[in-house]
């Protein structure tokens, strides 16, 4: 059940299905060898990084002098303006295409591993201890992995509509997420 948890919790904090319209509009126009390695790169990138925070991620903000509480308001408040500018403007950011490095920049980071995604590996950690944690993250990544690569087929299949509908339906979890983010940073301060 735990295990379950962890999956589902990061699977909609990286949000492969609702980044899936971003996705597509980054890498429509790469070759497919090039689209195949662009979304590899993205995959490898994301690992590396949910693992780093989750199991160091303590020790970085304590050399910074940051708690986890102070970086989960604060993710929290960056994850509700994203979610915000997605239900708006159906955009995160505004990109510049470079095919060399958009995998892991800005697929990996901060698409796929923002700060939602890094607090709830920390979290996961936490609450879960080390080896479901990893479990979780890889096959988080592994799924992510197969929606990267059927990105087409399946913005095909859903349609623009379809797409932007579960980008929006995401966004709203990702918005009521980062409140929740927010409101527990909140509580351990008061307490």
């Amino acid at each position: 059940m735990n295990l379950a948890k962890a999956i589902l919790v990061l699977f909609i904090m990286l949000d492969p299905l609702g980044n899936i319209p971003i996705f597509m509009s980054l890498t429509e126009k790469m070759p497919k060898k090039q689209r195949a390695k662009t979304f590899n790169t993205a995959v490898i990138v994301s690992i590396i990084l949910l693992l780093l925070f989750a199991f160091a991620g303590q020790e970085i903000f304590s050399i910074f002098g940051i708690s986890i509480h102070s970086f989960q308001i604060a993710g929290g408040i960056l994850l509700l303006i994203i979610a915000i500018r997605l239900i708006i403007t159906g955009r995160i950011i505004d990109l510049e295409k470079t095919p060399e490095s958009v995998g892991a920049v800005p697929i990996a980071m901060p698409l796929l591993v923002g700060p939602g995604a890094i607090t709830t590996a920390i979290f996961s950690i936490q609450q879960y201890g080390m080896s479901i944690t990893t479990v979780a993250i890889i096959i988080v990544l592994t799924i992510t992995w197969i929606i990267l690569r059927s990105t087409r087929r399946i913005y095909h299949f859903l349609g623009k509509s379809g797409a932007l509908v579960i980008a929006q339906v995401n966004a709203l979890f990702i918005a009521a997420i980062a409140v929740q983010f927010i409101l527990m940073g909140i509580a351990q301060f008061i307490q």
